[in-house]
């Protein structure tokens, strides 16, 4: 079997005269040497992509972080200078794939952004600038420092037990590197909880009774999948569902003929 493809979100990001659709480099390297597929980068074009094509072309989404948060009044929010910055072609390119990828039970990974955005697609709200709430915890990262620093894993969460991430860590407890300034307010009604920091912040849900592998963290597993065993295990069981659901494809395609 050909090593399956999955669509890889992108930010829409102005300069150099021109507006570009990219993604960080470490969500490709986790893509490609920890899960074990090949990504391939979806630009950021809203209504102008023939999602139900996409998904019969590849096998899995990853929903990658970001700057930019996610516009409020797409969950009821206000809109404020301070909350920004915002990318709208990546809002209305995400939220519509998020859905048409559960509804065909096609894999799904979401991080950081991308857990705030598989949330507000399904129904669900966000909080904002979260270390600013009495007794939340500053989550964001050293604005100043390189990307070792800013992304070291220094946060424990507690991990839902019975859930799909105590499958998948096999532990109630595991720490993590979570970098972000809003959050999952309200979830989503089809969505589950699977792990919390220690203020009660949500940092994962999964989907309850999805047809396929649905998964959202608000951490960033993709900077030390290459080293950290915790991390690597969500690429691994990412890509491992890619996987099977290429084969049943290609079983499907094959029981057709």
């Amino acid at each position: 079997m050909h090593t399956p493809l999955i669509a890889v979100s992108t930010d829409a990001k102005d300069f150099e005269n021109y507006t570009w659709h990219a993604t960080p480099q470490p969500y490709l390297d986790a893509a490609v040497s920890t899960a074990g597929v090949l990504p391939v980068l979806l630009p950021s074009l809203g209504d102008r992509l023939d999602l139900d094509s996409l998904l019969e072309t590849v096998d899995g989404v990853l929903v990658t972080g970001s700057k930019s948060n996610v516009y409020p009044e797409l969950y009821g929010g206000e809109a404020s200078e301070e909350n920004g910055p915002y990318d709208h072609a990546r809002d209305a390119t995400t939220l519509p794939l998020i859905r048409k990828a559960i509804e065909k039970g096609v894999p799904l990974l979401a991080i950081c952004r991308g857990i705030q955005e598989l949330n507000v697609a399904l129904g669900g709200t966000l909080a904002t600038e979260i270390h600013e709430r009495e007794g939340a915890f500053d989550h964001r990262g050293p604005q100043e420092a390189g990307h070792d620093t800013r992304f070291a894993i220094r946060q424990t969460v507690k991990v839902a037990p019975g859930g799909c991430l105590a499958r998948i860590f096999d532990t109630s407890e595991v720490r993590v590197n979570s970098v972000h300034r809003q959050g999952v307010d309200r979830p989503a009604p089809c969505l589950q909880v699977e792990a919390v920091a220690d203020d009660g912040t949500v940092e994962a849900v999964s989907m309850k009774e999805a047809p396929g592998f649905a998964v959202g963290v608000q951490w960033h597993p993709e900077y030390w999948a290459h080293r950290d065993d915790s991390s690597a295990r969500i690429f691994r069981a990412f890509g491992e569902a890619v996987r099977r659901h290429a084969a049943n494809r290609e079983r499907a395609g094959i029981a057709a003929e």
